[in-house]
This record gives C-alpha cells, structure tokens and sequence, in this order.
C-alpha cells in the first residue's frame, strides 16, 4: 500500500500564504513602534543600578543613570535618577534629578523633584525645585526652593546665610568728648 502525503500541499499553501503572514507580522511590529514611541519611557527591572540590603559602602559613589539602594552608604551620592528604599540609610549628601526618599536620609539632599513617601526620613536640608512629603514620612532641616538644585555654585550654603565682606580693622576716630568741654569752660 502506497499513502500520499500531504506534505508538498502543506508546502504549497505555505508559500502562498507567506506574503499575508509577513504583512500580519510587519503590521504587528509597526503597532508595537507606535505604542512605544507613544508611552513614556518606563525603568525596566534591572536597568537601575542597585546596593543591595546586605551591602554598606564607605566612600562617594557616581552612578550615571538611575540607582536604588536598599543598603548602608556613608558618602557623596550622585546619580539621574535615585530611589532610597525602605531600610536604607544614607549619611552624606545625595544629588540627583529626581530622589525617592522611602528609607533615611541624614545629610544635605539635591535634587530638581524630592519626594518622601512610606515614612521615609531626612534629617538635614533640602535644595529642590519641587519637593513633597507624605503624611508618613518625617523631615527636619531646612527646605529651600532653588532654580538649578544640583549645581553647588549657584545655591547658598546649607543655612541659607551668606556672610557679608568684612572691613578691616580701623580704629574709630575719637569724637569729641562734651565732657572734656564742659571742664574747660565755656569758649569765648
């Protein structure tokens, strides 16, 4: 007994099926384009770079896109965009664009946008452009509202005080005294 098999038909309609399986996939493609370049963009998982809980630095670090971290840092923080999660903690100033605080802070913070958000604390002053703070959350220093946050040259320091020029050391002129005219007598 011989079968035939279907084998070369399946081949057949496959090939000419190809060109409207190409244009469904390339139609496909163009509406994934459309819907990207039509959303924000969003962080991926992973994209940030990130200090784990069990991890504690001593030092400055300068992170050139967005950065979490979940640990212990002692030092300068400079990164775009930076979340501080619940647990950690931070002593040393933190610069960037936008900073999450959800964790502590105790030192100066940086940044055009500050939010504190599910108790996070910052102990010290903040140099911000905008800046909100959720019921939870604790801030003591001072807030000061500044155009350009993240360049240290432009903004006061951490008091808000600028001290004046001082003037040399002159000694004062001596005025004259009315007692001195008084003893001597009226002039004539």
């Amino acid at each position: 007994m011989f079968f035939k098999s279907k084998a070369p038909e399946k081949d057949k309609n496959a090939a000419a099926n190809a060109p409207e399986v190409m244009a469904r996939m390339v139609q496909q493609q163009h509406s994934v384009v459309e819907q990207v370049a039509a959303s924000p963009p969003v962080p991926k998982a992973g994209t940030a770079s990130c200090i784990g809980s069990g991890m504690s630095i001593i030092g400055n670090i300068e992170c050139n896109g967005a950065a979490q971290v979940f640990g212990r840092i002692e030092g300068e923080l400079r990164a775009s965009d930076l979340l501080i999660g619940d647990g950690a903690q931070v002593e040393g100033s933190v610069i960037a664009q936008d900073v999450t605080v959800c964790g502590r802070v105790k030192g100066t913070v940086r940044a055009v946008h500050v939010k504190l958000q599910n108790g996070g604390a910052v102990e010290g002053d903040i140099f911000h452009r905008s800046l909100s703070i959720d019921e939870n959350s604790q801030f003591e220093g001072s807030s000061r509202r500044v155009e350009n946050p993240t360049d240290l040259s432009s903004s006061v320091d951490a008091k808000g005080l600028q001290k004046a020029p001082q003037k040399k050391d002159v000694a004062p002129v001596p005025l004259p005294s009315i007692d001195a005219e008084l003893a001597d007598g009226p002039k004539r």
